[in-house]
Order: structure tokens, then sequence, then C-alpha cells
């Protein structure tokens, strides 16, 4: 019996850890910021939770229905997973989880790896299944050699009736840099 309480506690806490607050915790809290995030290796993942830290925020992955591998991943490989999604830009790999109601955020940063110049197509699956309209979207990036301005002026271009500000490439960030940006954003 102690086993099944102690198993039980344990998937809770897991449910409970992999959404976002709902809308009267938010309200409780006063979180109105959400960090959402696409991260395929885990640098991205490392840079979202130290930014929903510096800014108060929840945080919620966007994770795919079915994970990348390695080879998914191999952008040398022109038949990969991973390439064969960037060369479609109707490409939309679906969600594990159902986008959440995201009613209760005004601002939602977008965090992804820089795939090909631009934001991988998950990042779109996300955009188009939540109701961003009136929000404020900051994209945030992690990249080896690209900016960031190419995946947000992309993203500008799909999604011409969101608020979409200018992105911002956070590598190698400390929670230091990432408390500066937030508090510049406020000004």
């Amino acid at each position: 019996m102690k086993k099944i309480l102690l198993a039980l506690a344990a998937v809770a806490l897991i449910l409970v850890s992999c959404k976002p607050s709902t809308s009267s915790e938010a309200s409780a809290e006063g979180k109105t910021t959400l960090v959402a995030y696409f991260s395929a290796t885990g640098t991205t993942e490392a840079v979202a939770q130290l930014l929903a830290q510096a800014a108060n925020a929840d945080l919620l992955e966007i994770e795919p229905a079915t994970p990348y591998t390695d080879a998914d991943l191999n952008w040398r490989d022109s038949l990969s997973r991973s390439s064969v999604e960037m060369r479609d830009h109707a490409s939309r790999p679906e969600l594990k989880v159902a986008t959440s109601d995201l009613g209760q955020y005004e601002t939602i940063f977008i965090g992804f790896p820089i795939w090909w110049a631009v934001a991988p197509r998950i990042i779109n699956t996300f955009i188009e299944a939540a109701d961003l309209q009136g929000k404020t979207i900051i994209p945030f990036a992690t990249s080896g050699g690209s900016l960031v301005e190419p995946a947000t002026e992309a993203l500008r271009a799909d999604y011409p009736d969101l608020n979409i500000a200018d992105g911002r490439l956070l590598n190698d960030i400390t929670l230091e840099d990432l408390s500066n940006w937030i508090e510049e954003l406020s000004e």
C-alpha cells in the first residue's frame, strides 16, 4: 500500500509540474507571463528554465508527439525527419499534448533552437494551436551559428496579425543577463 501511495504521489507531482498554471492559479500568484519552449537536445530547455525564473513566469514545454532521435536531428542527412520537415513549409509536427488555455497570459516568450535559419516547424504547430491574439509574443532562440532576426521575421511573415516583438538569441546566458533583459522589456 505504501508503494502504491508513493507511486501515485510521484505521478501527481509529474502531472502538476508539466502543465502551466491554470487561470485561477496564475491570478493568485500574479503571473501573466509564460515561457513556452521547444528543445530537442536540452540546450533551449536550460535557457527557458532560467528565463522563467528571471521573469517570474510559468513554464510550458512544447513537446512533439514523437520525440526527435539523434538520427532525426541529423541536418547533414537530407532524408532525416528534421530536414524533411524544414523543407516543407506546410509541415506541422503533431504536439504530444494539445495546447492548454493560455488566456490568462499577457506575454508569451516562445523559445526554440534555430533550424535552417528559422524556428522548427513545431513552433508553427504551437502558434496555430494556441489563441495568441492580443498577446505580446517574444521569441528567443539558441543556435550554434545563426542569428535570431531571420527567424523572428519569418514568424512575423507567417503570422502578421500577431504582436511578435524582436527576438533575442540567448546562448551562454546567465540569470543576471536575463533579469536585465526582462527589466529592459518592461521599460
